[in-house]
């Protein structure tokens, strides 16, 4: 049998999405449902800072009856430059799960191809499929069911941008993407889902009518040296109280965080009744127990 991993969202099927997100509201009101994982290992493979990450694997490992092994890119043979089929195989031989924050989404790919047990990915330059997880949780929480919704993404088509493409796809609701020009999306994953996206340089095109607006720092890790050619770049595109009250009345506001109040976002935004980003943050413990959950009971 095949071994099941989560390296993005078109990896599970709609309904086992649904069921992860499902299962994560269930776990958050009643914890003691859990299917407790003793002895079980989760590792932890780090090569980009954390804080909401690894905390919400390392707490639901904990929660689960399980433990997580943590690993910094300077502490590991990975690091030093083991290749990294080898330390997939190693490490497979020693825990039963194993979640991977890391630069180039190659190497994710193919750790896991060598892997005999699930990995996840927690993060690559190209897709954020937990952070996904959690903020669909968050949204049916908040407004129920996603399907048939408009998102409005505003800002750099970065790993969140493609993560939301692909969750446009899987949850079945229309993405409006607004980026300044040579910040776009990947076009190839553009065009693969074209009929649930709308492309655009103009941010209040994107939000009106939105159901939920999203954003994120337009300087992610490892692009500090670009910080005042982007800040140039994306002055337009800070999501500020004037442009939410072009979303529809009831509208959400999500940010992955960390945030930086007065650029992408301001801070009456960011504070609002209307911003959930603090529940967002919760539910990545959540959500992330419940994918591991899944991926350990299969």
């Amino acid at each position: 049998m095949s071994v099941k991993h989560f390296l993005t969202l078109q990896d599970f099927s709609s309904d086992e999405l649904n069921h992860i997100i499902q299962r994560a509201s269930e776990l958050k009101k009643n914890p003691e449902l859990a299917v407790m994982q003793p002895r079980k290992t989760l590792g932890l493979i780090f090569e980009k800072s954390s804080t909401r990450t690894r905390l919400a694997f390392e707490v639901a490992m904990n929660q689960l009856d399980g433990s997580a092994v943590f690993l910094a890119n300077a502490d590991s043979q990975l690091g030093r430059g083991e290749p990294i089929e080898d330390s997939a195989r190693v490490l497979a031989g020693m825990v039963d799960c194993v979640a991977i924050r890391t630069f180039e989404h190659e190497k994710l790919v193919r750790f896991a191809e060598y892997s005999s047990v699930p990995v996840i990915n927690a993060l690559t330059d190209d897709f954020h499929p937990c952070q996904l997880l959690a903020d669909v949780q968050t949204y049916v929480e908040h407004r129920s069911s996603i399907a048939g919704k408009t998102v409005a993404w505003i800002g750099d088509g970065n790993n969140m941008c493609h993560s939301y493409i692909n969750a446009a796809d899987k949850f079945d609701f229309q993405l409006n993407i607004a980026s300044p020009e040579g910040f776009e999306p990947n076009a190839e994953l553009v065009n693969t889902h074209k009929n649930r996206i709308q492309l655009s340089r103009d941010p209040k095109t994107a939000v009106l009518g939105a159901d939920l607006v999203v954003t994120d720092v337009w300087a992610s890790m490892g692009q500090e040296e670009e910080k005042n050619q982007r800040l140039a770049s994306f002055a337009g595109f800070q999501v500020d109280a004037q442009l939410m009250a072009l979303a529809n009345s009831d509208a959400l506001f999500m940010h992955c965080l960390p945030a930086h109040r007065g650029e992408e976002v301001s801070a009456s935004v960011l504070d609002a009744q209307d911003s959930v980003v603090w529940d967002e943050a919760e539910n990545r413990m959540h959500s992330q127990k419940a994918l591991i959950e899944f991926l350990l009971t299969q």
